[in-house]
């Protein structure tokens, strides 16, 4: 049976921050992404603004802290500093805290790059085609052209270490 916004037994709207609230308990999300999340559910912007403000200034919500932790996940899932910039980016953050942020990643990316070759392809190769196809998936993965290169030894082309 479907409810109507009239029933009486219907449950009450929770706030924009309980809402919030509820998001963040299961995990962190950015400004932007909570904003749009609250949206959809049809709060008020304002509304929405200031409770994302409060989830802020109670250190519920932290643009840095959700930052780090996808840097954290998906170095460790494989994915480059390229990808990362790109997602990161989508969320909302600026590119000089980007950058500020990668930089301060313990990661070595051509380690990286390597781990995931072994664990794809687990053998080398020196048939050129085949390099160029390793290349391939590691560029696609979000490694910047130089680290692919020195790890596959492939040529590659510099275009694909610009941002757009």
């Amino acid at each position: 049976m479907k409810k109507r916004d009239d029933d009486p037994n219907a449950k009450p709207k929770a706030s924009a921050y309980n809402k919030a609230l509820g998001l963040l308990a299961r995990r962190d999300h950015s400004r932007k992404e909570l904003r749009q999340k609250l949206d959809r559910s049809g709060y008020a912007r304002d509304e929405s603004s200031e409770a994302i403000d409060r989830l802020g200034e109670q250190h519920y919500q932290d643009d840095d802290r959700f930052a780090e932790a996808l840097i954290r996940n998906r170095s460790a899932q494989g994915y480059g500093p390229m990808r990362l910039r790109a997602e990161l980016k989508s969320h909302g953050l600026s590119d000089a805290r980007i950058r500020s942020l990668l930089d301060a990643a313990d990661v070595d990316w051509d380690e990286s790059a390597a781990a995931q070759l072994r664990r794809r392809y687990r053998t080398g190769t020196t048939d050129p085609a085949e390099r160029a196809r390793r290349a391939q998936f590691l560029l696609r993965r979000g490694f910047p052209a130089a680290t692919v290169r020195d790890v596959t030894h492939a040529d590659v082309d510099d275009a694909a270490d610009e941002t757009p």
